[in-house]
């Protein structure tokens, strides 16, 4: 473990800086952890993390204070900024967070601040996009007298093995005095070791691929149970023996949300093409995997055919992203309700963990409690939350009419030697 002496701001107190912010002060420094939502800096404030990601206890450190007043980060000299970097409605970087976190940190910048950025984005938007606004705002000169790192953000929500002090931490500046520093402010909490990247771009694009590579394997897997389906063949027994080869790697199926793997090969993507080369592998990975949703819902109808598919009610057990967290952004459960009702399909849904207020701001739907879902014709176990594994198939027959009808694991968790009779089963 290294020492500093220097005070820390967190800008963005959300999935990755939240942990950030905590682990820092948890070590011993001063950390200002800054948000501009007031709703989130009160809550936690209060002991409270929504995001489900940091213990009360661990939030109430007498080191970290919470504020959303830009003046209070004068006090810092090392800032770090972890705000979200999503994509447009036409699936282009938006940039727009991290430029408006650079003109925050900018109005309150002296001569021998570092400015480190976390967010994911494409090789040189650190030195190309936000040193001009840097400068701009604090009228001072980058290299001269403020200096800029990257350190990519690996956190990985709901995630309790893998947390921002056990991950090795990359770390890079544009100058070697600066990365010695950013080297020994992380080393200080990160417990896993240091990897020095030779330069920002370098980390930018280590980070960048790191989802690309997951997204491109998991399109493998969903190209591969489309045409084991059609050869009669199921996905996870064929995953299951494969694996039996030292050197396979055991990739799973699925929908690909959230706002890492289904956004970030998009960056990379744009930059590439700004670049004059046009990606062919990373595009088609991201359209098979953008398809997914509806896929599932057009094999739903399918099985529905019979049973007069207009009208039919399909109950979706599911809208986060990912099992066990509350986050609904970006999640392609909806491209299955989207689908199944442009069909004719009446759908209800639940979900143990998601804000009902946010499902419905976000994509227009209301979440059910348990105890109202109606019967339904059709049941898609769309996410595997804990509380839906631990109900297994006396669950699911509660919420099928007559205790019978059509399954649809997409996470595959459902026991297939206990199903039920009755139960059209398909698996993804």
């Amino acid at each position: 473990m290294t020492m500093h002496s220097r005070k820390i701001s967190v800008i963005g107190l959300g999935y990755v800086g939240l942990p950030v912010a905590v682990a820092f002060a948890r070590s011993g420094a001063t950390v200002i952890g800054f948000d501009i939502d007031a709703r989130r800096v009160a809550e936690l404030r209060e002991g409270i993390d929504l995001t489900r990601e940091v213990e009360s206890a661990d939030l109430r450190q007498a080191t970290l204070n919470y504020t959303t007043d830009p003046a209070a980060l004068k006090k810092a000299d090392f800032h770090i900024v972890t705000v979200p970097t999503p994509i447009d409605d036409n699936r282009r970087p938006d940039l727009g967070a991290m430029l408006a976190a650079s003109r925050t940190v900018g109005g309150v910048l002296k001569k021998g601040d570092i400015v480190v950025y976390e967010s994911t984005v494409y090789p040189g938007a650190v030195e190309e996009d936000c040193v001009p606004v840097l400068e701009a705002a604090s009228g001072l000169k980058c290299g001269a007298d403020f200096t800029v790192g990257y350190s990519p953000e690996r956190i990985n929500p709901g995630d309790k093995q893998h947390r921002f002090e056990t991950i090795t931490k990359v770390v890079s500046a544009q100058d070697a005095p600066t990365l010695d520093v950013v080297a020994a402010v992380y080393g200080s909490v990160v417990k896993a070791g240091i990897h020095r990247a030779p330069s920002i771009k370098v980390a930018e694009a280590a980070k960048v691929i790191e989802n690309t590579q997951r997204d491109l394997n998991i399109a493998f897997m969903n190209e591969l149970s489309a045409i084991f389906h059609k050869l009669g063949i199921d996905t996870g027994d064929v995953l299951a023996a494969a694996a039996t080869k030292w050197n396979f790697q055991a990739f799973q199926p699925g929908l690909v949300g959230g706002h890492c793997i289904g956004v970030d090969p998009y960056y990379l993507t744009h930059r590439a093409e700004k670049a004059g080369y046009r990606p062919e592998v990373i595009l088609a990975g991201r359209h098979i995997n953008d398809s997914m949703g509806a896929q599932i819902a057009h094999e739903c109808m399918s099985r529905l055919n019979g049973r007069a598919t207009h009208g039919a009610l399909v109950t979706v057990l599911g809208l986060t992203f990912k099992e066990n967290v509350p986050d609904t952004r970006n999640s392609k459960v909806i491209d299955i309700v989207r689908t199944l009702e442009q069909g004719g399909v009446t759908v209800q849904m639940h979900d143990p963990l998601a804000s009902p207020e946010q499902a419905r701001e976000e994509y227009r739907v209301d979440l059910v409690p348990m105890d109202r879902l109606k019967p339904a014709d059709a049941v898609i176990f769309a996410v595997a939350h804990d509380d839906y594994i631990a109900g297994g198939w006396p669950l699911v027959q509660r919420l099928l009419k007559g205790g019978t009808g059509i399954v649809l694991d997409v996470k595959r968790r459902l026991d297939r030697v206990a199903k039920p009779e009755g139960i059209d089963l398909w698996r993804l």
